[in-house]
Order: structure tokens, then C-alpha cells, then sequence
């Protein structure tokens, strides 16, 4: 069966966003709050960016009031920072639902806005984050080719501001492009040099972003079992985010890792995950963060053929609470598309067909492709299975014609298979022969990318390791450095206590030998300071207190040997009637002979 991957493709892209800022309802009113009582322009510009994108979850229309207001406040401050932040913010806030082309629309004409305003005053760095935003939502649209232009200019901006975290948003910006053109190993150098980057940093927010987009990659080459470990690593970042809105980043997290689970074909633990992360939302009293469990559940009824049971949870009160939210959103079409096609599975064809038809409007509408496409394929499956041959045909082209477009070897393949089929059944063989050769073409085409995918899998565990090679000899390197290093320092000091016992031995001032000696004690002391302290971390694992103790107890011990045995020694190398003498002895004999061998 079919999935309505047309409602996960909305809904999901719309929370990915959304659980960056996602809050409680209840967070609104402590929002409105502290923009009542911001005092100066820079806080109200904060406020407004806040509320304006939370308000996204709960009510579009006040969303787009505030965001008027934050563009109104940021304009009238002639602060161009300000200026820039409002336009991006509203261009972001429009992107959560990017799939509905007046948003889209939108969302491109504010980052326009940004990117202009940056560009005229010479804010490079801004330029550089407004183009980011441009390619993320081309991409979205999609239009790979404007999403690849906008990051490359991008990275060519970022890359010169010395600014890491930037860097590494860039290199997965580049990443995603990238897999969305199936250059899949650009790809995962592009996602790898990002994680180096967070890794360097240790920032769980970077770290947990760039994790996700690993986790993504693996899942579109159908490792899931690494999409899965990824997703973890992703997830487990949040014990090191502070953040208030952590708590509903948990929900989205742990839900994206049920749908990894089903793709991987383990059901029941995929349901776990979906019930769980609706458990989480109802815990945290924010309705809204059940919906993308909802979803999931919903289409884990499909996935797994069981329409029946899929129309018992669209009746039931989780369903009811999924058809509020969405048509407090104006989607309600959506309802209608899941309803047709669950009647459509069931044979219900009369109320099939009502409820596709109204759900039809938004689909044609909408300016992602991989929305309608989805939708245009249950069309055509529903009319090839109630009897209309025409109907069927006209819209298995379509879907044709759009894949075609957008790369989709899989819809092209299978509408041409129906297609060969329809126009045998309607008469016309020549068409009926075209299609035929067109289904088998396809056909090996894919096999022939199934195998690439499973060299793609290769190469992506090669090049993992290639890096892990070359970050392991860098290591070593460093380590062979290192140690030369501390030879070097061992020899020196030994050279100079040699040295210092020496001037001993002969008639030289005691305040030099104190001066040379006091120099040697403090660089030896200090070279055992140093060994002790790279040595600790293992036992202390850096934590402040735990390094001050240890620093402490081994001042307590090596500070006052230090001043005894420099003490000790050069009262020593000073007493002149000893090392004098053996100097003095020293010299004689060795000038004697010298006379001797003179004679």
C-alpha cells in the first residue's frame, strides 16, 4: 500500500523546524509577557522574533501579526543587524510550512529581503547565513540547482569569517544539497567535516545537528542501522543542552527514531517510540507535540497494510485531536487525502472518491512537488481501481511527468507499469508497447542504482575510516611531537644540573650560582607540574574541582621539596672548602700534565 507520504512529508518538515523553538502553550503567555515589559528596542526585536515563530504552532494568523510587528519595530530602529534579523526571522517562520506555496513564497521573498539589505550594507557574514536559508528552502521546494547556487555562494562568504559554528551549518547545508542531487559521497564529506568541526568545538548544539543530518544521510542510502546509532548520539546531546524548550525537542527526537525503526521493518519497536513520544507530550500538557506521533501511528496502519486499523484511529479521540490541529491550520484537506485513501484500500470507492476530490484543490496548489506527486499517484491508483481507465491514465501521467522532473526513478517505473497496462485494456497496443519499454528501461535503471546504493554504502564506510585513519595518524603525530618534545626538556635539564654542579667546582660568585641554580629548581619543578597535569585527565575526566584538589595536594607535596632541595644544593655547591678544593685539584692535575708532556 501506498503511504501517505505527502502528510509526513508536511508534517515532519514543519516540526523539524518548529522543535528548535517549540514551547508549551502555556510558554505564550510568558512571552507576551516579556514583551510587555522589554524596555529597549533590542529586546522588543527578541520578544517579537520569539513569539512570531512559537506562534507558528499554535496560531499562524497572530503569528503573522507579530511578525509585522517585529519587522515594523526592527524598521523604525534603523539598526540594519536588527533590519536583517526581522527579514530572516519572518522568512524562517514561513519555511515551517514550505510545503504550502503561499508560504513558500513568502518565506523566499523575506530571505530575498534579508540577503539584499546584507548585501547593500556590506554585512558579508549576514550575507553568507541569508543564502544558507535560501538553499535550505529551494531545496525544500524542490529546486536543487538555485539550492546548490545559494550554497555555494554561501560557503564561499562563510568560509572566510573564521567563524566554526557558521563553517560547520555550511558544510551541512552542503551536505543535504548534495543528497538531494544523490552525490552521496560529497555528501558525507561535506556532513564528516561539519562533525569534525562540533567535535573540536564540543557544543552539543552543533553536535546534535550535525549527528541528525548523519543519521538522515545513512537512512537515504538504507542504512538503518546507522541512521539509528546517529539519531542516538543525536538524542543522548540533550543531557548538555540547557535549554527550556529541551523537553519538546525530546518528544520530536524520540519519534524520528520510531520512523527509523519502521523503515527498518521493526514494527512493534517503531509503535513503542510513537506511543512513548505521545506519552512525553501529554506529560508535558502541549497537545501539539502529540500530532507528530499521531502521524506516525497512522501511517505505521498503512505501512503495514491494515486500513482498517487505520480508520479506527482516524475516528478515534488521538484521530479527533489530529484532525483539530490540523484544520486550526487551514490543512484540513489532508484529513480528506487520508481518509480517501483508506477508503480507496477498503474498496469504499463512492467515499473515496468525495473525500479525494475535496482533499484535490490544496494538492494542485501547492508548490512541492513531492507533495502532489504522492497525491496524484493515490488519485490514479484509486480511479485504476474503481473502473475509470481514463481518469487513471490522465493522472499516471502526471505523475510521470513530475518524476521525471524531480529524478523519481521509482513513481516513473511504476506508472509506466500501469500505464502499459491501462492502454492494453483501453485498445491502444502502440502506446501500450511504448510504455512497456519505458517500465523495463526503468527497471534496470534502478537495479543498476541499487547496486550503486550498496557501493554507496561502501564508499560511505571507507571513507569513515579513511578519516579515522588519517585523524588517528594526525594523533600520532602529534604524539611522536610530544614526546621529542618532553626528551628535549629531559636533556636540557640534566644538562643544565650537570653544568650547575660544575661552576660548583670552581671559584666562581656565590650569587650566580644561586641565580643559575634558582632557575634550574624552578624549571625542574615546574616540568614535573606539567607531567602530572597532562596525566591527571583520565582520573579527574576535567572536571574544575576535581583538577584544583589534585592541582592542590600535589602543590602541598612538590612546593616545599622544591625550596629544601634547592636549599640544600646550593648551600652545597657554595661551601667552597668543598667543591673548591676538588676544583682547584682538578685544575692542578690537569696542568701538570700538560707541563710534563711540555718537557
Amino acid at each position: 500500500m501506498r503511504i501517505l507520504s505527502s502528510l509526513i512529508i508536511f508534517l515532519l518538515f514543519a516540526l523539524s523546524f518548529n522543535s528548535l523553538h517549540g514551547q508549551e502553550a502555556a510558554a505564550v503567555d510568558s512571552l507576551k509577557m516579556a514583551l510587555k515589559e522589554a524596555k529597549t528596542v533590542d529586546e522588543k526585536v527578541t520578544w517579537l522574533d520569539e513569539l512570531s515563530r512559537t506562534m507558528m504552532n499554535v496560531n499562524p494568523k497572530e503569528a503573522d501579526e507579530y511578525g509585522r510587528q517585529l519587522i515594523t519595530v526592527a524598521e523604525e530602529s534603523r539598526n540594519r543587524k536588527l533590519m536583517f534579523k526581522a527579514y530572516l526571522s519572518n522568512g524562517l517562520r514561513c519555511s515551517y510550512f514550505a510545503t504550502r506555496r503561499e508560504y513558500s513564497d513568502k518565506s523566499i521573498e523575506f530571505y530575498n529581503k534579508a540577503y539584499d539589505l546584507a548585501r547593500q550594507n556590506r554585512m558579508e557574514k549576514e550575507a553568507g547565513i541569508a543564502q544558507m536559508y535560501l538553499a535550505g528552502i529551494y531545496l525544500v521546494i524542490p529546486d536543487k540547482e538555485k539550492a546548490l547556487s545559494y550554497i555555494t555562494q554561501a560557503f564561499s562568504l562563510i568560509t572566510t569569517m573564521g567563524d566554526d559554528s557558521l563553517k560547520a551549518e555550511a558544510h551541512n547545508m552542503y551536505g543535504q544539497v548534495y543528497m538531494g542531487k544523490n552525490e552521496n559521497i560529497l555528501a558525507l564529506r561535506n556532513f564528516l567535516s561539519a562533525l569534525r568541526i562540533a567535535e573540536e568545538m564540543k557544543d552539543p548544539g552543533l553536535l546534535q545537528s550535525c549527528y541528525s543530518k548523519l543519521s538522515a544521510f545513512y537512512s537515504s542510502i538504507e542504512d538503518y542501522d546507522k541512521a539509528i546509532d546517529f539519531m542516538v548520539k543525536s538524542y543522548e546531546q540533550f543531557d548538555g543542552i540547557k535549554l527550556k524548550n529541551t523537553p519538546y525537542n525530546r518528544v520530536i527526537y524520540i519519534n524520528a527514531i520510531g520512523n527509523l525503526y519502521a523503515y527498518k521493518k521493526n514494527y512493534d519497536i517503531a509503535i513503542s517510540y510513537f506511543e512513548r513520544s505521545i506519552r512525553m507530550a501529554d506529560s508535558l500538557k502541549f497537545s501539539t507535540l502529540k500530532v507528530p506521533g499521531y502521524v506516525s501511528l497512522l501511517n505505521q496502519y498503512l505501512r503495514i497494510d491494515e486500513p482498517k486499523k487505520a480508520l479506527d484511529y482516524l475516528n478515534s479521540p488521538a484521530g479527533g485531536n489530529l484532525k483539530q490541529y490540523l484544520t486550526n491550520f487551514g490543512m484540513a484537506s489532508i484529513i480528506d487525502q487520508a481518509y480517501g485513501v483508506v477508503y480507496s484500500e477498503m474498496g469504499q470507492y463512492d467515499s473515496a472518491r468525495i473525500y479525494l476530490e475535496r482533499a484535490r484543490p490544496m494538492f494542485e496548489n501547492s508548490s512541492n512537488e513531492l507533495s502532489k506527486v504522492s497525491f496524484y499517484g493515490q488519485l490514479a491508483s484509486f480511479y485504476n481501481k474503481s473502473g475509470d481507465k481514463k481518469k487513471a491514465i490522465e493522472y499516471f501521467l502526471k505523475v510521470k511527468e513530475i518524476s521525471e522532473r524531480n529524478g523519481m526513478l521509482e513513481n516513473i517505473k511504476r506508472s509506466a507499469k500501469y500505464l502499459d497496462t491501462l492502454y492494453k485494456e483501453t485498445g491502444n497496443l502502440a502506446l501500450s508497447v511504448t510504455y512497456n519499454a519505458l517500465y523495463y528501461q526503468y527497471k534496470d535503471s534502478i537495479e543498476t542504482l541499487k547496486r550503486e546504493k550498496e557501493l554507496t554504502q561502501v564508499e560511505a564506510a571507507d571513507e569513515q575510516q579513511r578519516l579515522l585513519r588519517t585523524e588517528k595518524e594526525k594523533e600520532e603525530a602529534k604524539k611522536r611531537r610530544n614526546n621529542i618534545q618532553y626528551m628535549a626538556i629531559t636533556i636540557g635539564i640534566v644538562g643544565l644540573f650537570v653544568a650547575l654542579v660544575v661552576l660548583g667546582m670552581f671559584k666562581v660568585s656565590r650569587g650566580l650560582i644561586k641565580a643559575i641554580g634558582f632557575f634550574v629548581f624552578l624549571l625542574f619543578f615546574e616540568f614535573i607540574f606539567l607531567v602530572f597535569k597532562k596525566n591527571i585527565y583520565s582520573i579527574t575526566n576535567g572536571e574544575p574541582w576535581k583538577d584544583l584538589a589534585f592541582m592542590i595536594g600535589l602543590a602541598a607535596i612538590l612546593v616545599p621539596l622544591h625550596h629544601w632541595l634547592e636549599h640544600e644544593v646550593l648551600k652545597y655547591l657554595t661551601s667552597h672548602n668543598r667543591l673548591t678544593s676538588a676544583g682547584s685539584h682538578l685544575k692542578n692535575k690537569i696542568l701538570g700534565r700538560i707541563k710534563r708532556e711540555g718537557k
